[in-house]
C-alpha cells in the first residue's frame, strides 16, 4: 500500500458502513474496515479513536451546520420560528445522504450499545442549539424548551425520512412536524 490514500476517511467510512450492514457492529473489527478500505489499521486510527467514531465523529459536522445555520436566521425571530428555520437548513445538509443515513440509523438501531452514543448525540445538539438561542438573546426557559422541541421535531422527521418507503424530503417532513407541534401548542386548540 503507499504511503497516502486519496479520500482515506471516506473510504473508511464507506467501508465500515457495509461491514457493519453486512456482518453486524459487534462482529466486524477494524482490521476488517482497513482491509475492506485498502488501507492500514494505523491510517485507520489517524482518522478515528475507534468504530464507533466511524458512526459519531468527534466533530460532529451536523452540530457545526446547526450553529451556521442558527447565525443565518434574521433577527428578530421568535424561539420556534428561529428552530423551524434552522431546522429548514439542516434538512439542506442532509441532502444527498439519503442512503448513508438510512444504512447508519439501522445500524444504531441493531445495536444497543450505541444508542446511548445517539443519545449524547442529540443532547449535544439540543445544549448547541439553545446556547445559540440565548446568545440571540432568548431567556430561559423559552431557550431550552425551543431546542428540545426542535430537536424532537428533527428526531421524528429524521425517523421517518429514513423508512424504506418514505418518498418526501426531510425539509418537507420537518416542516410538517413543526406545523403538528404548533398546533398541538396552541391556545385553545385540542390536539388531535
Amino acid at each position: 500500500m503507499s504511503r497516502w490514500e486519496p479520500n482515506a476517511r471516506g473510504r473508511l467510512e464507506t467501508a465500515a458502513l457495509a461491514l457493519f450492514t453486512e456482518h453486524g457492529f459487534e462482529q466486524t473489527t477494524v482490521a476488517e474496515i482497513a482491509g475492506r478500505a485498502g488501507l492500514t489499521e494505523r491510517t485507520f486510527y489517524r482518522h478515528f479513536a475507534d468504530k464507533r467514531d466511524v458512526l459519531f465523529p468527534d466533530t460532529n459536522p451536523l452540530g457545526t451546520f446547526l450553529v451556521e445555520a442558527l447565525e443565518g436566521v434574521p433577527a428578530p425571530a421568535a424561539p420556534m420560528d428561529t428552530v423551524a428555520a434552522v431546522l429548514d437548513g439542516v434538512g439542506l445538509f442532509f441532502k444527498d445522504r439519503w442512503e448513508f443515513a438510512r444504512r447508519r440509523q439501522a445500524v444504531i438501531a441493531a445495536n444497543p450499545e450505541l444508542h446511548e452514543r445517539e443519545l449524547v448525540k442529540f443532547a449535544f445538539l439540543t445544549a448547541t442549539l439553545s446556547e445559540g438561542l440565548r446568545r440571540r438573546g432568548v431567556g430561559e426557559p423559552a431557550a431550552s424548551l425551543a431546542a428540545e422541541a426542535g430537536v424532537a421535531v428533527f428526531k421524528i422527521a429524521f425517523g421517518q425520512w429514513v423508512a424504506e418507503s418514505e418518498q418526501r424530503d426531510l425539509r418537507e417532513l420537518m416542516r410538517a412536524a413543526v406545523a403538528e407541534l404548533k398546533a398541538v401548542t396552541s391556545a385553545g386548540e385540542a390536539p388531535g
